[in-house]
């Protein structure tokens, strides 16, 4: 599969595509259609002065219109991926002016457990800057895998997305099988109850559930990275819920917020709160063999200190980010 990262968007002497190229474009293209080549040929054709990136993008429509790209069981689709990256980027470097630190935690290869705080509503976005923090700052990029849960892929248009950019139905069989393959596997023991606390208990850890993280972590001799996530839990300040939407889209809850659904589609838009994610040490389970995950004392041993890792680091990262959107 060809990727199209680094590629620039300028022509060799720095200049973007200006409306006379993209006029001109349109037009080689008609003459084409006008020809008698297909569109898609006739496109090809006319973008052959037009910058690389600009190819590229012409061809990977091309191939995908044709049917001719991968997927994997789940729906990942790394050229996809690839292809929407500057739209997150955009939110990492201008939105939420996140900072990362400590992404040399997170393993160059092999598989590993990552576990961080939940929050954001609807949507995942912590996840999604947790891989771009992987994909920006770490020496060695890789696409980490996050779980969902199942209610998020009834959601149109949303489920097909998540499934292309990472997303994996939330469960066990699941995260063993990504993790046997050496993948990163992000986890939220939070689930709903992280993000769907209310705005004045924010960055307050609620119960991680049976440890289920920590039994797959076990079996497959996972090494667990908390990470803590500060900064999602302003984007949607939640004041409390329309049941009447949460019935009508098939959500667990949908938020009330200052600004949705006042705004009314606007009010979806997150607010810009300024970020910081830390990678913290792993915690090595070597010592451990698979079956250790029968042992509840253990497991829920591991996960509370898991979680008092991570809500440590929240309150430190919390103290160092000072204002929340200045």
């Amino acid at each position: 599969m060809s990727s199209t990262e680094g590629r620039r968007t300028t022509t060799e002497n720095g200049e973007g595509v200006g409306p006379e190229a993209v006029a001109e474009f349109l037009r080689a293209v008609r003459e084409g259609v006008e020809e008698g080549l297909g569109p898609l040929s006739a496109a090809q054709r006319a973008a052959a002065g037009m910058p690389d990136a600009f190819q590229d993008a012409l061809v990977r429509a091309g191939r995908r219109l044709r049917g001719e790209y991968t997927e994997d069981e789940w729906g990942f689709d790394e050229e996809f991926a690839e292809t929407v990256t500057p739209a997150f980027q955009f939110l990492y470097d201008v939105w939420w002016r996140v900072k990362s630190t400590g992404v040399e935690n997170v393993p160059s290869h092999g598989r590993a457990v990552l576990v961080a705080n939940h929050a954001g509503s609807l949507f995942p976005f912590d996840a999604s800057m947790m891989a771009a923090a992987i994909r920006n700052e770490h020496p060695a990029p890789r696409w980490p895998r996050f779980m969902v849960l199942d209610w998020a892929f009834a959601l149109p248009f949303v489920s097909t997305f998540m499934r292309r950019v990472g997303g994996v139905p939330a469960n066990p069989d699941n995260a063993v099988r990504l993790l046997e393959r050496d993948e990163l596997v992000m986890a939220f023991p939070e689930g709903v109850k992280g993000t769907g606390k209310p705005f004045s208990k924010r960055y307050r850890l609620q119960r991680f559930g049976r440890g289920g993280f920590v039994e797959t972590a076990l079996r497959t001799r996972s090494p667990i990275v908390p990470v803590a996530v500060v900064g999602s839990e302003e984007i949607y300040p939640k004041l409390g819920e329309s049941e009447s939407l949460a019935r009508l889209v098939g959500a667990p809850f949908v938020p009330i917020t200052p600004t949705f659904p006042l705004f009314g589609p606007l009010g979806l838009v997150p607010l810009p709160s300024r970020w910081r994610i830390e990678f913290c040490d792993p915690i090595d389970l070597s010592e451990h063999p698979p079956e250790a995950a029968e042992d509840r004392q253990l497991v829920f041993k591991l996960s509370e200190q898991v979680r008092d890792v991570i809500q440590h680091k929240l309150y430190e990262n919390l103290v160092l980010r000072g204002s929340a959107f200045l």
